[in-house]
């Protein structure tokens, strides 16, 4: 018994396209976590619990390499912090907030405009050349997103009245991006340390957020439906997640494994239908597919003019 299980655990641990379709059907799981959690716990001790339970799964686990690589970890502290700052807790913490007044499926549609941000954000940043396809790519994502930020009401917008949830989403998208754009010179430790380091500093900051719900009166500690919320976000969208896609990129590269990230947008109005019963309407239809389309274009390989 020892023995197949060994085998399936080899055979699991080499097949990229197993990995990383499960890496993306967890994080579209998180979306569908964080409207479960709605009244179950609050946003902001979901994000504390998280990482706190991450950190104490990862720390055990690589500590010797933690202990090897702290000179360069403590070296490049204050760039890992922020980089903690805005792409796990501040990103997280919108997140959970958002879905208090959003659907799960506005989210996943959302979130699958990150790699436009990222481009656009490589364009100011780094000077990045876009071609016209990635132009026309970039264009669709937008419009997808205002088609969702709107609900497919073009007097919403011109009323100023965007859900929250979907604001809160934006913004968080754009943290998450700047995290991205940060990774490019992120420093020269293994992946996993590195992921440990910045889990560790994403639970001390979040700390004092969650001070801040039990402080306003706002705070709710989790219930068992809660816990059960949390533990599914600790284990599957934070831990496994980022072992599979780091092996996932092992295996096949990182051009070829971040391909596989669109498929979270693609996942997550199919779980929101099926396990939240959330409607899905025809613009959101077209905002999916606009924001894949764009997707696509962006990664077509033409000349930059």
């Amino acid at each position: 018994m020892f023995d197949a299980a060994s085998r399936l655990g080899h055979r699991i641990s080499g097949n990229a396209l197993l990995l990383l379709t499960l890496t993306t059907l967890f994080w579209a799981g998180n979306t569908i976590a964080g409207r479960l959690a709605v009244g179950e716990v609050s946003p902001l001790m979901v994000v504390a619990l998280r990482w706190i339970i991450v950190s104490s799964v990862m720390v055990p686990l690589v500590l010797p390499r933690l202990r090897t690589e702290w000179p360069i970890i403590r070296k490049n502290l204050k760039m890992i912090a922020l980089m903690a700052l805005f792409g796990f807790t501040g990103f997280n913490s919108l997140f959970y907030i958002a879905a208090h007044s959003t659907t799960a499926v506005n989210i996943g549609i959302i979130q699958g405009s990150m790699p436009i941000f990222v481009m656009l954000g490589s364009m100011i940043v780094f000077g990045t050349r876009v071609s016209w396809l990635q132009f026309l790519g970039i264009l669709a994502t937008l419009a997808g997103v205002i088609l969702v930020a709107g609900q497919g009401d073009l007097s919403i917008l011109l009323n100023l009245s965007v859900n929250p949830g979907d604001s809160f989403m934006l913004v968080a998208c754009l943290f998450y991006s700047g995290y991205t754009l940060a990774l490019r010179n992120r420093p020269q430790v293994s992946g996993l340390v590195f992921f440990t380091a910045l889990a560790i500093i994403a639970a001390i900051t979040a700390i004092p957020a969650a001070g801040y719900e039990f402080a306003t009166g706002t705070a709710q500690l989790p219930t068992f439906t809660g816990w059960l919320v949390v533990l599914y976000i600790s284990l599957f969208p934070s831990f496994l997640s980022q072992i599979f896609f780091m092996r996932g990129v092992e295996l096949i590269g990182p051009t070829r494994a971040g391909v596989f990230i669109n498929l979270v947008p693609i996942w997550t109005p199919f779980l929101a239908v099926g396990i939240l019963g959330e409607p899905f309407r025809w613009h959101h239809g077209l905002a999916l597919a606009l924001v894949l389309g764009g997707i696509w274009l962006s990664e077509r390989k033409t000349s930059p003019k």
